[in-house]
């Protein structure tokens, strides 16, 4: 547990320890986010809230590090069409902490980045959106059926403007969702995270 805790802090430490040298602002996106098992499924693709804070801390020739604190939304969509129901779609949501600490290379306006990041799951919960975008039940699920750390890696490149950046992103979860023996883990069938994340960055370029 205590190595776990260490790692979780490690990235919020570096935000404050680099800050006085960073370049950063705000993030605001949108996941595209998904569940895999061997290959993703683009069928049963979701939309996501993406949103946090930014720093990158810059070396001579380009290179830098950047890190991120992220309120980010992930899961995947299941489609229905039936006589009682009508038609519509269950969205599976799962909440995360996220924090990624990932490698920087500039040329000009043009960012590449990537490396590991890490999640705490902060809540999950399905809710059943009708043909029309109504919500007609939320069931909040057993945040215990979970693992509630996730990692994965993170690779994706921005485009700077004046002011900001716009950013894509893909996310590729290396932990299963569903926590060994638990409903959960049963129901997904030891799926993992997937998300392709389109942002906007605001603040100091």
């Amino acid at each position: 547990m205590k190595k776990r805790l260490i790692i979780l802090i490690l990235p919020l430490l570096l935000l404050g320890v680099s800050s006085a040298k960073a370049q950063g602002g705000l993030i605001i996106g949108a996941n595209m986010s998904n569940l895999y098992i061997d290959n993703v499924d683009d069928e049963n693709s979701k939309l996501g809230l993406n949103i946090g804070i930014y720093n990158r801390w810059g070396a001579p020739g380009g290179l830098g590090i950047r890190h991120e604190l992220l309120y980010s939304q992930k899961g995947a969509a299941a489609q229905y069409d039936n006589f009682l129901q009508g038609s519509g779609h269950y969205r599976f949501n799962l909440n995360y902490i996220k924090m990624p600490v990932m490698l920087s290379i500039k040329a000009g306006p043009l960012e590449i980045h990537g490396g590991p990041y890490l999640g705490l799951l902060v809540g999950a919960n399905v809710k059943d959106v009708d043909s029309d975008g109504n919500i007609n039940q939320i069931a909040e699920l057993d945040r215990d059926d979970f693992n509630t750390v996730d990692y994965g890696a993170a690779v994706g490149l921005s485009l700077g403007f004046t002011g900001g950046h716009i950013g894509l992103r893909y996310n590729y979860g290396m932990r299963e969702i569903g926590r060994d023996g638990s409903f959960a883990g049963q129901a997904t069938e030891n799926a993992k995270n997937s998300a392709l994340t389109l942002s906007l960055g605001l603040g100091l370029n």
